[in-house]
């Protein structure tokens, strides 16, 4: 019979401590998030790198509302000379500045308008002076647009709405750091290069750094701290769930970002948000709906509600955008078609061109903190898990191995998820000697409840 869980509490959004990664991929050292903001507080410049794997550069960030002649003058001197000026649609819009193109080729898809110059007060409009008055009547709430002529020698570009969670690009780091440090929302940025002409990389980058009092920050870092900072999802509605494994108070919530929802399926009292028995599953249609054989995640999702509710206390954050391991329905079984042909589950990502796991763990983090969980005992087999929900502000206090349900057409997905991605799988079906693999019925109709021998906790040795 279902068990029934006692009454749930929620709480509002759990605060959270600053985040700070002291160094980049490289091993090169970055400053924090709070310094930059700091700087740019007090007028001063930053440096902000992107990912490695996308451009590798660095930018020089400043503030357009307090551009002096002898900041542009630095930053000419130090970087391509293209003065850049990213700010919102609103801010474009207003200033009538159009797209240099509507037919955007560039790889980045940087989103360059017509180049500016100011109207009056200026001479030939490119020298540091001439481009520092440019950049404050772009970044003047009463300028019109017959304040500026075009084309000219200041290059605005559009942010994308969301910042630097819809596209992790300096242009909208910059923006999202002007707003988040009480500045109007246009920047000022140049590409940051060595002596020669080079690109600078970041290694050079921190030493350029270092030389001239500057912090030094990633996109990365920045995306973090703004997830970490800002309450970026909303509940929808609340409704009272029983289901066959036990009854439940359902959350909807809806990421304030890209619009994805969850459901948050909560058994009695979280209101300490200490430790609450956790389970983030990734949404699977064919095995949560359609009894797919090719994966366990359907005997997954029923034990993992069957234990909550016996447990009596715990949440099931179900994300709905985990489909695939985040590639999506159809690119899903576009992968199931080339393991038919023999690839695995993680060369058929690759030869599709998609990630071999596209999963942020961000919006999950912050349903369990809206609901108030602050640590949770956390029922994987999938170390990413774990630290994704650390990264994004939830302690995992332990972790609680999972029961791994094996049938004959999920075997050979079971051990690449086992040998080449790290996920913690053990049993005597997949080579190993240990129990804790429990076999599945073939039979998509029957009950497949979950035998719970797999080991406790791991949370002492966090």
């Amino acid at each position: 019979m279902p068990t029934s869980c006692p009454p749930t509490a929620q709480r509002g959004p759990a605060g959270t401590q600053p985040g700070h990664r002291p160094g980049g991929h490289d091993g090169t050292r970055l400053d924090t998030v709070e310094q930059a903001l700091d700087a740019l507080r007090q007028g001063r410049m930053v440096i902000v790198v992107d990912d490695e794997g996308r451009e590798n550069e660095g930018d020089l960030v400043f503030a357009a509302d307090t551009a002096t002649p002898q900041q542009l003058a630095f930053a000419i001197r130090h970087s391509t000379g293209i003065i850049c000026v990213p700010t919102t649609a609103g801010e474009l819009d207003r200033l009538d500045i159009p797209m240099m193109t509507e037919h955007n080729t560039d790889p980045k898809r940087t989103a360059f308008t017509l180049s500016a110059d100011a109207s009056l007060g200026i001479t030939t409009g490119v020298s540091a002076d001439d481009r520092a008055r440019t950049i404050r009547v772009i970044a003047d709430p009463g300028s019109a647009p017959a304040d500026l002529v075009h084309p000219g020698h200041v290059f605005p570009l559009r942010a994308r709405e969301g910042g630097i969670l819809a596209r992790r690009g300096h242009t909208e780091a910059a923006v999202d750091l002007m707003r988040l440090s009480g500045h109007r929302p246009v920047g000022v940025l140049v590409e940051i290069v060595n002596d020669d002409g080079t690109m600078a990389r970041r290694h050079q980058l921190r030493e350029f750094a270092d030389a001239h009092s500057l912090p030094m920050i990633s996109v990365e870092d920045l995306e973090r701290f703004r997830w970490l900072h800002e309450e970026l999802v909303e509940k929808v509605v609340t409704a009272h769930l029983p289901t066959a494994h036990g009854e439940f108070t359902a959350h909807a919530l809806r990421s304030r970002v890209d619009g994805a929802e969850y459901l948050a399926l909560v058994c009695g009292s979280i209101a300490d948000g200490e430790d609450v028995l956790t389970r983030v599953h990734s949404a699977c249609l064919t095995g949560d709906v359609l009894s797919s054989l090719r994966c366990d995640c359907g005997p997954q999702l029923r034990a993992a509600m069957e234990e909550i509710s016996a447990r009596g206390r715990g949440v099931l954050v179900y994300a709905s955008d985990h489909e695939g391991r985040g590639i999506g329905l159809i690119d899903k079984l576009r992968a199931y078609a080339l393991q038919e042909a023999g690839m695995d589950t993680l060369d058929a990502n690759v030869a599709l061109g998609l990630p071999v796991d596209a999963r942020s763990y961000a919006t999950a983090a912050q349903v369990l903190r809206f609901l108030g969980v602050r640590s949770v005992e956390l029922m994987t087999n999938n170390p990413d898990k774990v630290t994704g929900l650390e990264r994004y502000g939830v302690r995992v206090s332990a972790r609680r191995a999972t029961p791994t349900f094996t049938n004959g057409e999920n075997l050979a997905y079971l051990r690449t998820k086992r040998d080449r991605m790290g996920h913690l799988l053990a049993g005597p079906e997949l080579g190993d000697a240990s129990p804790a693999v429990v076999p599945q019925s073939a039979d998509p109709a029957a009950s497949v409840r979950p035998a719970h021998t797999s080991t406790r906790a791991e949370g002492a040795a966090r």
